[in-house]
């Protein structure tokens, strides 16, 4: 009967779509029921009126075919019986020792062989490649328990190899295809992973068995000798089959970093695992995901610092400058510390449900990451030096008339010398001090003396964006234009943000205003190479689809699949008209509401009183009840349970939602409601970037690259004759990046557009 419970449930994994809301719990529910698939479809028009009825009346033609796709083949004639495929007299060497080495103990007593541990110290000390997982530090993580720790001994640096000859090299190798298992790090000369110099490779077969192969150490001036080490061509030519051994999981700790460098010389790593990348499956919003922390917190073990080997400030030094004995315990010790960060994570994916955004979501988008940061993108120097000198002429003006409003001058980007201006000076009410005694003049409190009518609140918050534009990005850019490739190379962190989304930094392309003149402006400076254009392709309204799927919302469900205009839907509801101002309004309340927006909060942006902002609140839950409900149950789980889920199952930790302290508690509350709206908004963006490049290639359009990923949008750059071809690729994946795995209840838009800079594609 396993058989007809599949065809009720679909599986995912098979492509076997089963009907749409049965699960495996009411899929067996039925089959006990009713005795047999058919028998839950002949029951179905006689059961209670409900989705579960019509759906088992309206789709049976799909569980029938379902049920012949998970059919196993039982007529097939076998040239072998089983009695003629045992094996008899089982030799107790080499079995027992590979027995022992993996972890299965019970089944090497029945085999026999002795009980002598292996002879090499590396299987000795390994634990099994996929031995018992690893016990975190007791209350450092709210995270349910893992499993006991084996008994590896504590980490030595003082037994790894530092790699010198090509024969020890080539044993290495040997050593990790016997493994199949094999921890990799990267040194470089600079953190530039598009073109920063390698200048060593780290591995590690198991605990306790660590090397270092240095590359590019020493040479750099006339007075340094170059020690005695590998040469890089030669190395990297060995290396490079076993990183593209299929039969050798590559393990390593923000690899899509280490895919950068090698990729640099040819070198490509596949298939792997990421221990960064797990840890956030798991653990998002609990802590941290660096190496050092997460080598604290599960083994109790504390990391050399990178300081510790190059120094900081004027005296610090470049890695390649590192003695070879120092470089190998520092280099060493990051490979062994993934590998058994690796041997704890891999089994708490399985145990706490974290396999599956994992490796349908986080671990697939890794290489496609890697790629983009190394094709970077264009920008027009012109255009920023341009804007830069726009930027201060505005600041010089807006610093007169603030000067002028204050009765004097005084330094605008000091908070104390403002605070004095604003409250001792001027004697506006209503501020507040810090711990230090200074007055506060952060965003919020200019923004509400802005909103009492104060002009130079306004005056100081046009300058300060003004300010940040210019120095984040219109000189910033400049100085970021990588000099061996003429372009921006962006690095995107997996973990930058507890709900899933992509962060970038250098430049941080998240923070461009989007909505603003300025923002275009700023987007114009961002061209296609000569002879090609810019592709923008943006999902429309996505968290707001989300939010009518996952709160099952009627009347927003029903709007989407009409394609009509959402805002204009919900003024109706809330101000029974529309017009450009209710339209408005009601565009802030709509995706206000999904971030859990208090009345003041809301009262500040539309700028009304609170009681008007509260009534417009109540009238939402009111006319969209689904959304009220969704919101309760959304809070109720987390302080439950201690975080959320999106719908492919990423947890989001929120260690404060039931804290005694009200900021705290409330803080963590408004982030708790739209996390799993806009996690799985990131989930299913990932998930696109993931399929893109393969299916660009599948349509033969190459040459269409993937350049940028900025919250729901994705940018590629193509050559002006391939780009209209292209729009349909790019939109088909993004419209079905949910599918199979998540059948949503509501159609994806994506809009897409064409232009020679990033401003203009829109």
């Amino acid at each position: 009967l396993v058989g007809d419970v599949l065809a009720l449930m679909g599986d995912a994994v098979d492509n076997v779509p089963g009907i749409r809301g049965i699960g495996p719990k009411t899929a067996t529910k039925l089959i006990v029921e009713h005795g047999s698939l058919e028998g839950a479809l002949a029951a179905a028009p006689e059961m209670k009126a409900g989705k579960l009825r019509d759906s088992l009346i309206e789709q049976a033609d799909m569980a029938r075919l379902s049920r012949q796709l998970v059919e196993l083949c039982r007529d097939c004639p076998l040239p072998d019986t089983l009695d003629s495929l045992k094996l008899d007299g089982i030799p107790p060497e080499p079995l027992h020792a590979f027995l022992m080495e993996h972890g299965f103990k019970s089944m090497a007593a029945r085999v026999g062989g002795g009980g002598a541990a292996p002879a090499d110290r590396s299987a000795a000390q390994s634990g099994g490649v996929l031995g018992e997982a690893w016990q975190p530090k007791a209350g450092a993580n709210p995270a349910p328990a893992a499993p006991a720790l084996p008994s590896h001994p504590p980490i030595d640096r003082s037994v790894y190899e530092t790699v010198t000859t090509m024969a020890a090299l080539e044993r290495w190798i040997a050593e990790a295809r016997r493994h199949g298992v094999l921890a990799v790090d990267t040194e470089t000369a600079s953190l530039d992973s598009v073109t920063g110099e390698l200048v060593g490779v780290s591995l590690c077969t198991a605990p306790g068995n660590g090397c270092y192969i240095p590359l590019g150490h020493g040479g750099h001036d006339l007075l340094s000798e170059r020690p005695q080490q590998l040469d890089l061509t030669q190395a990297l030519d060995a290396l490079r089959p076993l990183f593209a051994d299929a039969a050798v999981l590559k393990i390593g700790h923000n690899l899509k970093y280490d895919m950068a460098v090698l990729a640099q010389h040819g070198v490509h790593i596949a298939p792997f695992d990421d221990t960064l990348v797990m840890s956030f499956a798991l653990d998002a919003g609990a802590h941290g995901h660096g190496m050092d922390e997460l080598a604290k917190l599960h083994l109790d073990h504390d990391c050399i610092a990178f300081k510790d080997v190059c120094g900081t400030g004027r005296a610090q030094i470049s890695f390649a400058e590192v003695p070879l004995d120092r470089a190998t315990h520092y280099a060493a010790e990051d490979a062994e510390v993934t590998l058994r960060l690796w041997q704890l994570l891999k089994h708490r994916l399985w145990q706490e449900g974290g396999t599956r955004v994992y490796e349908m979501v986080d671990r697939p988008v890794v290489p496609a990451i890697c790629r983009m940061e190394r094709r970077g993108i264009m920008v027009d120097r012109d255009v920023l030096s341009r804007l830069s000198g726009t930027f201060a002429q505005d600041m010089a003006r807006l610093e007169a008339e603030i000067h002028a409003e204050a009765g004097g001058p005084f330094t605008i980007g000091s908070p104390k010398q403002l605070g004095e201006v604003l409250f001792d000076k001027l004697g506006l009410k209503g501020g507040r001090k810090g711990k230090s005694g200074d007055w506060s003049t952060d965003q919020s409190e200019l923004e509400r003396l802005e909103r009492d009518g104060v002009p130079i609140a306004r005056m100081i918050v046009e300058w300060r964006q003004v300010a940040k534009l210019k120095s984040t990005y219109t000189d910033a850019l400049q100085q970021q234009i990588n000099a061996k490739t003429g372009r921006v190379h962006t690095s995107y962190s997996l973990v930058g943000a507890q709900t899933g989304r992509l962060s970038s930094t250098d430049p941080n392309l998240q923070n461009i205003p989007i909505r603003t003149e300025t923002g275009r402006q700023i987007r114009e400076a961002f061209v296609a190479a000569p002879g090609n254009v810019l592709i923008a392709a943006d999902y429309s309204q996505i968290e707001l689809r989300l939010a009518a799927h996952m709160a099952d919302v009627p009347q927003l469900k029903e709007a989407f699949a009409e394609g009509a205009d959402i805002h204009s839907r919900t003024a109706i509801e809330l101000f029974g008209e529309v017009n450009r101002d209710t339209r408005a309004k009601a565009k802030t309340v709509n995706f206000a509401i999904l971030y859990g927006i208090s009345r003041w909060g809301l009262a500040g942006r539309l700028e009304i009183p609170a009681d008007e902002a509260q009534a417009i609140i109540s009238r939402y839950f009111e006319r969209f009840p689904g959304i009220s409900d969704y919101m309760q149950r959304t809070l109720e789980d987390a302080r439950s349970k201690g975080y959320t889920e999106t719908l492919f199952g990423r947890k989001t930790w929120f260690p404060r939602i039931n804290s005694k302290n009200q900021n705290e508690r409330a803080g963590s509350e408004r982030a708790a409601i739209n996390a799993p709206i806009q996690g799985t908004s990131a989930d299913i963006i990932k998930r696109a970037m993931a399929r893109m490049d393969a299916a660009l290639a599948d349509a033969g359009l190459e040459q269409v690259r993937m350049l940028l990923q900025v919250h729901d949008e994705l940018v590629f750059e193509a050559p002006e004759g391939l780009a209209e071809a292209a729009m349909p690729v790019i939109r088909g994946i993004m419209s079905a990046a949910a599918e199979p795995a998540v059948r949503l209840s509501v159609p994806l838009d994506v809009e897409v557009g064409i232009g020679p800079s990033w401003g203009s594609a829109h």
